[in-house]
């Protein structure tokens, strides 16, 4: 069926030839017309639908992308734009919909496909009347101008409408204003009275309510009042920010208060009407807030009736109020209740009034009077306004508990049952009419309510406060908290206003009254004050009234204008938060201001400068931008401010106001168009006058800028109407031969500065057309070149020079790069003008050859430039231009005296290098260049052998650059410093420092992001080993980037180098390298330099890194064998071993997942030989990975002497490039007594190219040997490594105490007790019969080799026993009785076999510190003193040592080279006959050793 498929997508034309029944359903496919002769196929498709069709095939391509890349937000919103196209799409094709309908959906396609375009960024389309794709072959060049300038406004202004389509909510950062609906869908307590229900928002971590209450009220059925909204109380909670919604936690409250009597009992009589509190419902909404949940259904449990339920349903919805109503008609209608935020939204835009004061009465304090129990307060708050004939206070419907009601008159508080100090906590609304405020008040009654009607009813109130929402300044009640004065009530004078008004309403007046006067308050009004307190608190959310006296002059200046450049100062220091408030009104006063007085400019400045401390105010606290309906103010007011701040900003007085105002400059500007469009309608007079309003700015504003566009149009226009007739009679027109040169230089300079850069670059059809007029005019003014100034004589340089970059530059716009653009859009461009840069790039091949003997004045300068057009992705024009190159490499040799193209290859190399890491060239480029110059070169007399090596290099070249930029963004960095380290040796083997040296710091940055901090000093230190110790002056291209300001000197440059890599090494823990070069650095300073102070530094260091090595834990590094076998992997892995050098505490397992993790479809291969050829030359990727230990070579300095084992750590496991890897195999039968008799040893050695460590923590291996390891050198090496390893063990225990002394008994334990490990008995039964020895006489030495070892280990054991015992507690006592009892078994049978070898004790003095002493074998000493002192200590011979002269101790220090050979060489001697050794001399050694013993006998082992 693979050949009988026909895939398609949707919008593909298929032109059916001939039709059979059953092909595939009609429905599926449209049918078109096609000629029969010609094949022309004519779509039967609406020009809209074809449009459909290709987009959604472009927007298809873009959607795919989205989704693998996970970004889901932008997916989903291609996916719903797609899906609406496609329904739209299916709606025209059906045939079905009206005209009238078609039309109006055709609009709503274009501006669909518009605004998708425009967020994925894709092309603008330009479009007719009647939306179809306007021609441009068709239309003139200004019309097709001005469709663009139309089509861009059109999508910026429904991009904005088109947006809330696709907004989602999990987005909450990117909005300003959010709403949150909820739903009351039922309630479920059973009260038995009514009740009302208040439900706000609440944050519990700032204990405060940020929303005003939803109220319901319910009826004691358990229903509504308002019964028809049964199962449906919708409220909205407006103008949340997203500050409210990410607050840390965030509740839904809601509050039951039952209406009815005192108490809930049975009973006649009793008083209703009572609001008390009932119960509270708490929910955590901060999921659904934050977007994690976007629609919940929830029901609330109250905490005070067990038998009781809310029952909700929320949704977070974007925008404000009106962007709600809009988005959301099914959920937001009139029966809707709108809750406000106490508070202000993020935005406030121009017509949004608000006048709401928010009051809560807080608490109280009530005396009981005359009862035996507190009273049952209940709290009346009202509005009273004050008539202006008579003051007779009326109440107002101004009060609202709730949103969802209508306003009252009087608000009753909650009534707590006999309390004395009450705590309401209750909010309710006050909202007044603006011009009724100054002449309100809040008036607040107090009054005791019983639980008996009878007795209620003649309960008057007892008390009485007031409040002004006034003061007497003009500003509003401030917010917060106030103690108001509780008076007592007398009905008559209560009701008076005249009365109670004169007097102070809060403590805080009385206070205030009391410092003015400086006297104690004595109240001596009508109306006594009571003992009673009550305090209520107001917060005041109005556009209208302002708390801020400053602000209130600016909005009240002409009554005061004698005072208005003080009001406009104090502006500047009003709160940004305050101003955001008030901002209309602000700038309307501010530009009434301006133009009031226009007469005179006293006020132009001070106004000026207020405005741009308005716009950074609300740009810093308000994060919003607010369009205003600006008067029609003077715009030169405006320009003749800011001009003269320009023009005089030199002066010290006015810099820091010029700096204000370019802060915000384009704030205003905005207030400069907007006005300037209300002021001046006569566009004539706009555009002569805006030279002279902005004089000072001529060097940075000119009316080019703003008119370009249309200038580049003209000027298309008519060049697109000449001819070739026009152009050559144009020319003619010049006089001289200058000003052709003049008129060309300055028309290629404006091309190739107009070329793309003046349309946006989604007007693609703007652009191509613009471009393709440009390629004409250039290829005409190509002749006039040829013509006029190409001989000898009349040659211009510059002028070729011009047009040689004006042609590279048009050949490499990005608007002719098909290969960035979909299919689709390369199709349309293709079939439309054509590929525009094979035209230019021949033209540049032809202009380049016509040079003839004036070409050797472009080399080098055009061998960028040539190589940015050999690089364009055309093959055609590839081959085309690559062969400059070789003409380019003959011209050179054929005129540089030396006959070389060394000119030509240092800059095509670094050009190479530039457009390669830029992300230019492929594997194609460099096949074809190999080839075209080896073609070329092999048949030229001269350049055939130098030219070919030049092909060979610049292909290599590009091999290492294409695999480094392909590697560049690839996860792993070992890849990346690979490839770096590949180019960079190609550069130094060409000596090409200047870039060898950027890529050493590539190398080292990759190096420090991975913490190879050993690598990055080693790779540093190539850069300090091309610098002298001089004071010569540096190279440029020696300096680092970075560093190029200064002027260094290579001394100055290599010191600094030497300091950060040892800085480097520090940190990788290698002091010993580290010391190396503060060594070469303290002599240049101790012998040179002659600064002491840095020298003294530098030893302090190197004094701190000695103490590093004797006493920091420095781990040793594991190092791998890996090998990349298949043609799988990379070239520059494949079928290579290398050698790795793992991080600290980094194992096999550890390192062998991190490097299968790299390359997850490798095999990892189980055996540690060399694979065959099958799986070398398999297409897939297997991958080889063992342990290998590295080879010490130890320096000659420390060789034959006794170095502490610190020192020798590191060198065992650096300063190495040799390793050996040992696998066991058998030669010959198996002996089943004794199977160390056929066990060989296959040793393998590994050689890397370079020494660990090195720029690199891998090497690639050079060389590999094997060796085949007998049995018995194995045991050999086996006895040598145990007796190493016990040495080390027993000096490790002696000189920390710290240490576990468990490894220490587990060795001991497995050689001295057969048992366990069958100690040295099977090299016995194997080696020492005399069966192997005639069998084997060559090995003779080797057996004598081996028991002389086997008989060192007896005095190394002897001393790891005694330090066992030492170390010993009592749980492991058994165990070293054990020891002891094996060991004496042991001692006895080697000493008797094979002899007895003491051990000849030396002190190592760097190691006193440790109390370390360094032991050494000798035969010097005799049996009888060795069995007295290995498990003893002498402490009874000390006396005698004490009687010997210093001249013993003399003696010992001039023998003691003698005696000193390195650890790892330990010295194995039979025990010598007494007549070789002087008794004189071995005396005075006995003496010396009691000498130490005595001294340190805890130290010596």
């Amino acid at each position: 069926s693979g050949e009988q498929e026909l895939c398609l997508q949707v919008g593909d034309t298929v032109h059916i030839l001939e039709k059979f029944e059953a092909t595939f359903p009609m429905s599926f496919y449209s049918l078109f017309v096609a000629g029969s002769q010609q094949e022309i196929i004519i779509p039967a498709d609406l020009p809209l639908v074809q449009e459909l069709g290709a987009t959604l095939r472009e927007w298809a391509q873009i959607w795919q992308k989205l989704f693998i890349a996970l970004h889901s937000s932008e997916e989903r919103t291609v996916q719903q734009m797609a899906y609406s196209l496609i329904e739209y799409r299916s709606q025209i094709v059906s045939g079905t919909l009206p005209k009238d309908d078609l039309v109006e959906l055709k609009k709503k396609v274009t501006a669909k496909i518009d605004y998708g375009n425009r967020i994925l960024g894709l092309d603008l389309v330009v479009r007719d009347e009647a939306g179809n794709m306007l021609n441009p072959d068709r239309t003139s060049t200004v019309s097709l101008f001005r469709a663009h300038e139309t089509a861009s406004r059109s999508v910026d202004d429904r991009i904005q409408e088109e947006k809330a389509q696709f907004r989602f909510v999990d987005t909450i950062t990117g909005l300003h204003t959010y709403s949150l609906f909820m739903n009351l869908k039922n309630f479920v307590c059973n009260i038995g009275e009514d009740a009302e229900l208040l439900m706000s928002l609440y944050d519990p971590d700032q204990s405060e309510f940020i929303s005003e209450n939803f109220l319901v009220r319910w009826d004691s059925t358990g229903m509504p009042k308002e019964i028809e909204k049964l199962n449906n109380l919708p409220a909205l909670f407006t103008d949340l920010s997203s500050t409210d919604l990410m607050r840390q936690r965030l509740f839904l409250v809601c509050q039951i208060i039952r209406v009815g009597s005192m108490e809930l009992k049975e009973g006649k009589k009793q008083t209703g009407g009572l609001r008390r509190p009932f119960g509270v419902a708490v929910m955590d909404i901060t999921d659904i807030a934050h977007g994690v949940c976007k629609v919940q259904s929830a029901s609330l449990n109250f905490f005070t009736c067990l038998l009781a339920g809310l029952f909700v349903t929320m949704k977070l919805l974007p925008g404000d109020l009106a962007q709600v109503r809009k988005d959301y008609p099914h959920f937001v209608d009139r029966s809707t209740a709108i809750v406000r935020k106490m508070g202000f939204p993020e935005i406030i835009l121009p017509g949004n009034v608000r006048n709401d004061i928010y009051v809560t009465l807080l608490q109280g304090e009530f005396d009981r009077g005359k009862k035996k129990t507190p009273k049952n307060v209940e709290v009346i708050l009202s509005v009273r306004l004050i008539g202006q004939s008579k003051l007779l206070p009326s109440p107002l419907k101004a009060i609202f508990p709730g949103a969802g009601y209508d306003g009252i008159t009087e608000y009753k508080s909650v009534i707590y049952y006999q309390v004395k100090q009450p705590c309401w906590n209750e909010t309710a609304k006050v909202t007044i009419p603006i011009e009724d405020v100054c002449r309100c008040h809040l008036r607040v009654m107090f009054r005791h309510r019983s639980s008996q009607d009878s007795r209620d009813k003649s309960e008057k109130p007892f008390g009485m406060a007031f409040v002004r929402l006034m003061r007497g300044d003009g500003t509003t009640l401030r917010d917060g908290r106030h103690d108001l004065i509780v008076y007592k009530v007398d009905v008559k004078k209560a009701e008076d206003a005249k009365v109670y008004l004169t007097l102070p309403a809060t403590w805080a007046e009385v206070e205030e009254k009391e410092k003015q006067t400086g006297k104690p308050f004595h109240h001596s009004g009508v109306i006594p004050v009571t003992k009673d307190s009550f305090q209520l608190a107001t917060l005041t959310c109005s556009t209208k009234l302002t708390q801020n006296v400053d602000l209130l002059g600016l909005l009240n200046w002409r009554s005061n204008t004698e005072d208005l450049d003080q009001i406009l100062q104090r502006l500047m220091e009003v709160e940004g938060s305050e101003i955001v408030k008030f901002l209309q009104d602000t700038l309307d006063a501010l530009f009434n201001i301006m133009m009031e007085t226009s007469e005179k400019d006293t006020f132009d400045t001070p106004v000026f400068n207020a405005l741009p401390n308005i716009r950074i105010l609300i740009s810093l606290k308000a994060q919003t931008q607010l369009k205003h309906s600006i008067i029609g103010i003077n715009p030169l007011k405006l320009t003749g401010v800011l001009n003269y701040y320009v023009g005089h900003a030199e002066e010290p007085g006015l810099t820091e106001r010029l700096y204000a105002a370019l802060k915000a400059l384009k704030y205003l500007f905005r207030f400069i168009v907007q006005s300037r469009v209300l002021y001046l309608r006569c566009e004539k007079h706009c555009n002569t006058r805006i030279h002279s309003a902005f004089p000072s700015f001529g060097g940075y504003l000119t009316v080019s800028l703003l008119w370009q566009g249309h200038y580049l149009a003209c000027m298309t226009a008519i060049l697109k109407q000449m001819d070739d007739m026009h152009y050559s009679h144009y020319i003619s027109t010049f006089k001289t031969r200058q000003d052709i040169i003049d008129f060309l230089m300055e028309t290629f300079i404006m091309f190739k500065d107009l070329m793309g850069n003046v349309f946006p670059a989604d007007w693609m059809v703007m652009n191509l057309v613009q471009m393709g007029v440009f390629l004409r005019a250039i290829n005409l003014y190509s002749d006039v070149l040829n013509k006029f100034f190409l001989d000898k004589a009349q040659f211009e340089l510059q002028l070729w020079n011009n047009y040689f970059h004006l042609t590279v530059a048009f050949l490499t716009h990005k608007t002719l790069q098909l290969e960035s653009f979909s299919q689709e859009k390369r199709n349309k461009i293709l079939n439309k003008y054509g590929d525009m840069r094979k035209t230019i790039g021949f033209k540049i091949r032809d202009m380049w050859y016509n040079l003839g003997p004036h070409k050797m004045k472009f080399i080098p300068a055009m061998v960028g430039p040539i190589l940015e057009v050999t690089l364009v992705p055309e093959p055609e024009l590839r081959k085309a231009t690559i062969p400059i190159f070789f003409d380019m490499m003959q011209c050179e040799h054929n005129f540089s005296p030396g006959h070389t193209f060394e000119t030509f290859e240092n800059e095509l190399i670094t050009k190479l290098d530039q457009e390669v890491e830029g992300g230019r060239g492929d594997e194609q480029y460099k096949v074809l260049l190999e080839k075209t110059l080896l073609e070329h070169c092999r048949r030229h007399r001269y350049l055939s052998q130098s030219g070919e090596e030049l092909a060979l290099l610049l292909s290599s070249l590009l091999e290492n650059l294409l695999a480094y930029r392909t590697i560049t963004h690839d996860e792993s960095p070992e890849h990346r410093m690979s490839c770096t380290v590949n180019v960079l040796n190609f550069y130094k083997e060409k000596k090409r420092e200047d870039i060898y040296i950027r890529y050493l710091y590539k190398l080292r940055d990759l190096h420090l992001d991975c913490e190879n901090y050993t690598e990055a000093a080693y790779t540093l230190l190539l850069h300090a080993e091309l610098l002298e110790w001089s004071d010569k002056p540096c190279a440029a291209h020696l300096i680092p980037r970075g560093d190029g300001e200064h002027v260094w000197t290579q001394q100055e440059l290599k010191e600094r180098l030497f300091q950060d890599i040892i800085c480097y090494l520090d940190k990788g823990k290698m002091w010993e390298k580290a010391i190396e070069l503060g060594k070469q650095l303290a002599k240049m300073h101790e012998s040179h330099m002659f600064d002491f102070m840095e020298l003294s530094q530098l030893l302090k260091k190197q004094a701190e890194f000695y103490e590093k090595i004797m006493h920091a834990m420095r781990p040793q590094p594991e190092y791998f064998a890996v090998g990349y076998y298949g043609l799988g992997f990379p070239s520059f892995l494949r079928n290579k071993m290398f050698i790795y050098r793992g991080k600290e505490y980094e194992w096999l397992e550890d390192f062998s997942l991190k490097l299968l993790s790299r390359f997850p479809n490798a095999v990892r291969m189980t055996s540690t030989a060399p694979p065959e050829e099958n799986i070398s030359n398999s297409p897939g990727q297997y991958i080889q990975c063992f342990t290998v230990k590295p080879v010490l070579t130890l320096p000659k300095q420390f060789k034959d002497k006794g170095v502490p084992e610190q020192i020798l750590n590191y060198y065992r496991t650096n300063e190495v490039d040799q390793f050996q890897y040992s696998r066991p195999f058998r030669k010959g039968e198996k002996d089943p007594d004794n199977e160390f008799a056929t066990m060989w040893i296959e040793r393998t050695t590994y050689i890397t190219a370079y020494h660990f460590p090195g720029i690199l923590k891998w090497f690639e291996v050079k060389s590999v040997s094997m060796e085949e390891i007998s049995p018995l050198k194995n045991a050999v090496e086996t006895m040598e490594k145990t007796n190493e390893k016990l040495s080390n063990l027993v000096q490790q225990q002696a000189c920390d105490r710290s240490l576990s002394v468990n490894p220490l008994s587990m060795m001991l334990n497995g050689i001295v007790d057969p048992a366990v490990m069958g100690g040295f008995s099977n090299y016995e039964k194997a080696f020492f019969t005399n069966a192997y020895i005639q069998a084997h006489p060559e090995d003779r030495q080797r057996i004598e080799e081996l028991k002389r070892l086997i008989a060192l280990q007896i005095p190394l054991l002897a001393d790891g026993i005694r330090v066992h015992e030492e170390r010993t507690t009592e749980q492991l006592k058994p165990l070293h009785n054990r020891l002891v009892t094996c060991f004496q078994d042991l001692r006895e049978k080697v000493e008797k076999q094979y002899g007895v070898i003491t051990l000849v004790c030396y002190f190592c003095f760097p190691c006193l510190g440790k109390k370390k002493c360094t032991v050494y074998a000798s035969d010097s000493i005799s049996a009888s003193f060795t069995n007295s002192s290995l498990l003893s200590r002498p402490r009874d011979r000390r006396a005698s040592v004490l009687s010997r002269s210093d001249e013993d101790n003399r003696i010992a220090r001039k023998n003691r080279k003698e005696w000193s050979v390195s650890k790892s060489q330990n010295l194995l001697e039979r025990q010598s006959d007494g007549d070789e050794v002087r008794p004189y001399a071995q005396e005075l050694f006995t003496h010396f050793i009691f000498l130490l013993l005595f001294l340190f006998p805890c130290n010596m082992h």
